[in-house]
């Protein structure tokens, strides 16, 4: 009778362990990719980058008003991604005037530079 309790005890914890470790809401049959965002929330999505990037003084406070001047979707080594820029004008280092912010075709950051590469 002490082996089938031990048994029994042992077969509870490792369902409970299974379950847990597996987690809610998780199924393997599907993709991890984020759906696709419009051109909209593209844009806001990009805005709100900038305004980080404001926030921890690594850009100049001018560009918190700047608008978007352009956004495209293109195909950047194979993957498609959200090219948004911002023209500064405001900006005295002409190399510096365009700011590029890149994201994910479901609108999350990849990256902003200046070079738009």
């Amino acid at each position: 009778m002490m082996k089938f309790k031990t048994l029994l005890i042992g077969f509870i914890l490792s369902l409970f362990s299974m379950t847990a470790m597996a987690g809610s809401g998780h199924d393997h049959g599907h993709s991890h990719a984020s759906i696709p965002v419009n051109q909209t929330t593209a844009t806001e999505n990009a805005e709100k980058v900038i305004a980080s990037l404001v926030e921890r003084n690594k850009i100049d406070q001018s560009w918190i008003a700047i608008k978007s001047s352009s956004v495209e979707k293109k195909v950047i080594n194979n993957t498609p991604e959200w090219v948004i820029v911002f023209v500064n004008d405001k900006i005295t280092d002409i190399e510096k005037q365009k700011l590029y912010v890149f994201l994910t075709p479901g609108g999350e950051y990849i990256a902003v530079n200046y070079t738009g590469k």
